[in-house]
């Protein structure tokens, strides 16, 4: 065993605690890349169910403070009413699928019954001033038949976005159902929906594309790649010390025809 006492230097001590603590990490590494995987994977079914299922009357899934269930976002709802642009507002620093900033033009559309419901038209640009109201195309008029897809009220926590108070007017920072239902003082269904249909004329505002996929093979590729990381760790530990005993034992290989050669006379 004297082969590896070198193993008991200062070096080499390190060197081994920190592969020791390595494996464990990698590993928990793995399975929380593991995790992330199952996470996007499921909401990806979700999504790509609700997108694909049959569309149904809002009313069906959505009422005056009623919070949007992951099961019920990106449904495709339809709504019969009236659109009402006297009192529509824009949502700030919103991007377009080209990652241009402008705004989201939120429009509440007046159901037969007299309830609202928040129809997110889509994206326009923040063509000059941001204090300013932008000037923004009109809704169809009169009683119209709308289709889009479900979503739930936004939140700060929930996507990051700060809710700034003293905006200009007619401005916004996050679409919340309660906080319309207080400045429209009407009775205000539960979430929003992004508009699918009718189209706008001329294409304005930009309707908002379907939610992509997201990337869960790619977390899965990352998990065996944390787990290939922990078993290579205690294998390069082992290649390096037999490299050093190899190094050593080549070293006092060369020494010791030295020191047994006889003094010169």
């Amino acid at each position: 065993m004297h082969r590896y006492r070198f193993l008991l230097s200062r070096q080499w001590v390190i060197l081994t605690l920190v592969a020791i603590a390595l494996i464990p990490t990698m590993i928990e590494l793995g399975f929380w890349q593991q995790h992330r995987y199952e996470e996007r994977t499921a909401r990806n079914d979700l999504v790509s169910a609700a997108l694909h299922a049959e569309p149904v009357p809002v009313e069906r899934l959505t009422s005056p403070g009623h919070e949007v269930t992951r099961a019920e976002k990106y449904r495709t709802v339809t709504a019969t009413g009236t659109f009402d642009p006297a009192r529509e507002v824009v949502v700030r620093r919103r991007t377009n699928a080209d990652d241009e900033v402008g705004f989201h033009v939120l429009t509440p559309f007046v159901l037969d019954d007299g309830k609202v419901l928040l129809v997110n038209r889509g994206w326009i640009p923040a063509n000059g001033s941001q204090t300013a109201f932008p000037k923004i195309p009109a809704p169809p008029a009169g009683r119209t038949t709308v289709t889009g897809r479900l979503m739930a009220d936004e939140t700060t926590a929930a996507s990051g976005i700060k809710n700034v108070k003293g905006l200009p007017d007619r401005q916004i920072m996050l679409i919340n159902s309660a906080e319309e239902a207080r400045r429209l003082g009407a009775e205000v269904l539960g979430g929003y929906i992004q508009q699918t249909a009718p189209e706008p004329k001329g294409g304005s505002p930009q309707q908002i594309s379907d939610p992509g996929s997201e990337d869960a093979p790619l977390n899965y590729a990352y998990m065996i790649q944390w787990w290939l990381f922990a078993a290579a760790v205690p294998v390069g530990w082992w290649f390096l010390v037999r490299r050093e005993v190899r190094d050593r034992e080549e070293t006092a290989a060369e020494r010791q025809p030295e020191e047994s050669a006889p003094a010169a006379v």
